[in-house]
């Protein structure tokens, strides 16, 4: 709720419900607590701090109401369909000495991930260009107008549908290890963007698309609406109606925005893994769903929900397996310190879905 004051003196009250998309139940893991630092295991779907449509269901809200841990720094973030090691610092003495080693690249990052296919067996550089399509939904692809980027893969184990991949990224790029991954043909098998029909038939591999950027971004959005699962793009029923609404009215100034639904938070954490301090200066965005014609008498396939009093709309649970992507940040390692998580069950070797 927010109350302003009108020019005449009046007191305005500007209410709003909001139902928060849905994550996992999954507790956050405490790794790390001193004087310094505070490191944990985060689940995937948590985003780290409130943005876009999420105030509560946010590791920085968590930790603070169920381990009192408040005030704290962020030293890097994960992107929320990722899980894995990720600090924080009780100090801005703290925060700034790490975030020099950060900007430095001095920090060695592991991950590990399970991928479509059988992956080479030798070691893999990929140092392929990334550009953001959509800031607002999160979207990337391989592009020579690009930044430059490079990881390295190296494949852990195969069983015969799926390949547990380690990446070592030596930049940090939005979404840099799963576009690369895109990119060799191999996407990780869960991820709800880059391994989608919308990309076409070979998925992006090799950067082969055969779609226009605002075309790729109405494809996504489609696929996601059928499937009833909109909330993975940080995007709701509501804000499309909104945004078919804002286009037939012929209000396009305003259809940039029609995707955020807190207009207060002009940024998303649809794109929120990225440690390069470039990834928002001066970058203006290039297309965002608001370029996609939508059909506005589509009828919602949400139903009526009891628990909800104030608007009885209900959102499809999603089962556990929905709200976790097969990418985990496995090790931290800096010039005083190295913070490793446990494999997840997912890149076990004789792990079948």
């Amino acid at each position: 709720m927010s109350v302003t004051r009108s020019p005449n003196n009046d007191f305005l009250r500007n209410t709003v419900h909001r139902h928060e998309p849905p994550v996992t139940a999954q507790p956050i893991q405490i790794l790390v607590e001193d004087n310094e630092v505070v490191v944990v295991d985060k689940p995937s779907s948590l985003p780290v701090h409130p943005c876009g449509r999420f105030r509560h269901n946010t590791v920085i809200f968590i930790l603070g109401k169920e381990h009192n841990l408040k005030e704290l720094h962020t030293i890097h973030r994960l992107d929320r369909m990722t899980s894995g090691v990720l600090m924080f610092a009780k100090t801005v003495e703290v925060s700034k000495r790490i975030d020099e080693q950060v900007r430095e690249r001095q920090l060695e990052k592991e991950y590990v991930c399970r991928v479509v296919g059988e992956f080479p067996e030798h070691e893999v550089v990929c140092e392929e260009p990334i550009l953001v399509v959509s800031y607002k939904v999160g979207v990337c692809r391989v592009d020579p107008k690009g930044k430059f980027c490079k990881t390295i893969f190296q494949r852990l184990s195969y069983n015969g549908k799926s390949s547990v991949v380690k990446c070592l990224p030596h930049t940090g790029r939005t979404h840099q290890i799963r576009v690369h991954l895109q990119y060799l043909g191999h996407p990780i098998v869960n991820d709800p963007i880059y391994n989608m029909e919308a990309w076409g038939p070979e998925r992006g591999k090799g950067g082969k698309i055969d779609k226009t950027d605002e075309e790729l971004l109405k494809a996504l959005v489609e696929e996601h609406r059928s499937k009833q699962s909109l909330d993975i793009l940080g995007i709701s029923e509501e804000d499309l109606h909104s945004n078919a609404e804002n286009k037939d009215t012929g209000n396009s100034s305003d259809c940039t925005k029609s995707v955020q639904a807190d207009p207060i938070n002009e940024n998303p954490c649809a794109a929120e893994d990225a440690e390069d301090p470039e990834r928002d200066a001066n970058n203006p965005e290039r297309n965002d769903i608001a370029a996609c014609p939508l059909n506005s008498d589509e009828k919602s396939s949400e139903e009526k929900d009891p628990l909800c009093v104030e608007c009885k709309i209900t959102r499809r649970d999603p089962s556990p397996k929905d709200l976790v992507m097969y990418l985990h940040a496995l090790r931290y390692k800096g010039a005083e310190f190295e913070y490793c998580s446990k494999m997840p069950e997912w890149a076990m070797e004789n792990w079948e879905e």
